[in-house]
């Protein structure tokens, strides 16, 4: 069995960002100040745009693997870590998720690819590029606040123009659709931040203003599946996550994702999965 911590190591914005963002040119041997071989998650949101190399990562237990030009978002709590990279070149923007409109976030979070392929020739990946090389030299200049509050600008401009390619390949045609699909992005959203606490149906109907049957209805229709399913999910893939990258016990694991009956969790798990936890972590990790 692999030797495993206790935690899944999570990191903060590093030292060096100023005022929420720290933009890193891939072609800097110096930048790293942790092992991103490693399993980890981090406290902020990732964007990288890659024009040259070919990449391969690991995210939520997802292998993605893919060769430049192309775009690729890591969001707050994913558990992430290279796997190999060759020949890289661009840029990796690290920020915290308030610089963001919610809407621009949430738009990212529930509609880009990863990774997000691009054509090098395209007015989209050179207006990406432009804006990250734009945002890596003002970064270097001498910081005042209104250098802070143009890098801020910029970061807003860079992730506007990325939602508007988005939205631009999206087709809702009909507003019902499109208030469907943001009750099922908003409930969604809502599970990542609560399933610890949250495990019934109306807590997040209520959240949405809406009626239990409104948001069952809507959300099954969409995804095929019932609200009670998806909340459940969000607490497996946590407790994926750390049966596979920490040696606590099943209980311990229980109590983390909000189940105070081990054993009932020990079926749940099952239920969703196939396997028992311990099953899991042997199949995974051994």
């Amino acid at each position: 069995m692999k030797s495993q911590n206790n935690t899944i190591k999570k990191f903060e914005l590093s030292p060096s960002a100023k005022a929420g963002i720290i933009i890193v040119n891939m072609q800097d041997k110096e930048v790293e100040e942790h092992d991103i071989s490693k399993p980890h998650r981090d406290n902020h949101c990732q964007l990288m745009l890659a024009i040259n190399g070919t990449f391969k990562l690991n995210i939520d237990f997802e292998n993605v693997e893919f060769t430049a030009p192309a775009l690729l978002c890591v969001f707050p709590d994913e558990v992430h870590h290279i796997i190999e990279v060759k020949n890289p070149k661009g840029w990796m923007i690290s920020f915290d998720p308030s610089l963001a409109g919610k809407e621009v976030l949430q738009l990212l979070e529930n509609k880009i690819d990863n990774p997000f392929l691009l054509q090098k020739e395209s007015n989209f990946c050179q207006q990406l590029t432009i804006l990250m090389d734009l945002i890596e030299k003002v970064q270097v200049e001498n910081t005042n606040h209104y250098t802070q509050k143009s890098i801020h600008s910029l970061l807003n401009a860079l992730l506007g123009r990325i939602a508007a390619e988005l939205v631009s390949s999206l087709s809702l045609n009909k507003e019902k659709e499109n208030r469907s699909i943001i009750i099922k992005e908003s409930f969604i959203k809502l599970t990542k931040e609560h399933f610890k606490i949250w495990k019934q149906p109306a807590q997040y109907a209520s959240a949405l203003s809406i009626s239990v049957a409104h948001l069952n209805d809507t959300v099954k229709s969409l995804t095929g599946s019932p609200v009670s399913v998806h909340i459940q999910e969000a607490s497996i893939m946590e407790a994926k996550r750390l049966l596979y990258f920490t040696d606590n016990s099943v209980r311990e694991i229980a109590y983390e994702v909000g189940y105070d009956e081990p054993v009932y969790f020990g079926k749940l798990f099952k239920k969703v999965t196939n396997h028992t936890p311990l099953e899991f972590r042997k199949k995974f990790r051994d």
